[in-house]
This record gives structure tokens, sequence and C-alpha cells, in this order.
């Protein structure tokens, strides 16, 4: 088969927010802790290894939010790129839940925002599916208009999921059924191919790899 477009995303690495168990929105998100900024140089130093053995990133995209700009930039230093944010893959709107604690939010919605895709979690938030048709048109755009090319997204766990939604055509529905979790500053990576009849496919070879988290010396092809 022959490769065409490759498409690598990574979660934010560990933020304020997360280990305080807040609901971290644009106003309310204060970066990436220590930790979360080790974890992405670590990510970096795997994702400059591969370059030099051929796998190059041509472009670098993220979300708007500190903590996924802030992870973007420690990457871009390591691959000598330059961020371009992107507002269609920010984060789900929180409304009125952004800063509370999501335990509060959850049990004062009945479940996590997945568990009734249609329907607004706090006053003023997207429901989970009006936040995958804008990330999902957002991932289009950017396919379209890289083609061919090695596509690095830095964003949310909600972004990974995004992805997956469009990739494996997912119904509506499916997020009462099924999720995609990914770890702090893992690397999950697809790539479209064409097979020798000319058919078209996305292979997800990656998924969830925190490789480099555990064992920064590896090599990677």
């Amino acid at each position: 088969m022959t490769e065409i477009t490759t498409l690598s995303l990574t979660r934010h690495g560990e933020a304020h927010c997360n280990l305080a168990g807040l609901v971290g929105g644009e106003k309310t998100c204060t970066g990436l802790t220590e930790r979360g900024e080790e974890q992405v140089r670590l990510l970096g130093a795997r994702l400059r290894r591969e370059q030099e053995n051929g796998s190059r990133v041509d472009v670098l995209c993220c979300a708007p939010r500190r903590r996924v700009v802030e992870t973007a930039r420690i990457l871009g230093s390591a691959l000598g790129l330059k961020e371009q944010v992107d507002c269609g893959l920010d984060g789900p709107r929180h409304g009125e839940a952004e800063g509370r604690a999501w335990k509060q939010v959850i049990a004062e919605f009945g479940g996590t925002p997945h568990s009734d895709p249609d329907r607004p979690y706090a006053p003023g938030s997207e429901s989970w599916n009006q936040y995958l048709a804008r990330a999902t048109g957002s991932l289009t755009r950017l396919l379209a208009a890289h083609a061919g090319q090695h596509i690095l997204i830095a964003g949310h766990n909600e972004t990974i999921e995004a992805a997956c939604a469009l990739l494996l055509g997912l119904p509506a529905d499916a997020s009462t059924r099924v999720r995609f979790g990914a770890t702090h500053a893992s690397l999950v990576r697809w790539r479209m191919q064409r097979g020798r009849l000319g058919q078209e496919m996305w292979m997800l070879t990656d998924f969830n790899d925190t490789r480099h988290l555990h064992d920064p010396a590896a090599e990677y092809v």
C-alpha cells in the first residue's frame, strides 16, 4: 500500500486544571504544570528523532486554549515549526460549567456530556454532538488543505475523540456506547493509504502511545 497522508494527534500535557479536577475553559485555563511541560518535551524529542529518521512533520496545528498552545510551542521548538492556532479545534465550550469541579457538573447533569449527546450539560454550553460537528468540520478542512502531508495536531482528548468519530464514520449516538481515552502527551496516529486497486482507507497505527514518557532513549522509525 502507498501512504498518502499522515495525521498525528496528541493531547496536551498535564495542566493545572486537570490536577484540580476543574472544567478548564478559555477563561480559566492556567496552562501546563511542570510535569506537563516535561511530558511534552519528551514527546517533542521523540518526534524530532522520528523526523531525523525520515518521518518529517509538515504542519503543526493546535487548539487555542492556553494549555494546548503551550504544548504546541514546545513541540514546535523541537521540530522547527510554528504552530497554527485553529479555533475550530477548541475544546467543548462549557458555558456556566467553566471553572467548576467536573464532579459537580457530572452529578448535576446525570452523567458525562457524552451520555446525553444532544443535551447541553450546563447553561451556555455546547452539547457533545454540537462540539463534534464543529471539531470534525475543522478536521475535515485541515485534512483537505494538507493532503499528502504529515499533519500534527495538539489538542484535547476531545480532539482525539472527534478524529476517531470522523475517520471511523461513527453515528451521532455512538458516544453513549463507546469512548476513546488518551493520556496526556500521548501519541495517536492515522495513516491514509492507497491499495493496489486504488482504494483509499485510513489506518489507525498508534493509539495512546506513551513509550516516549517511559523510555526516553527509545529509537523510532
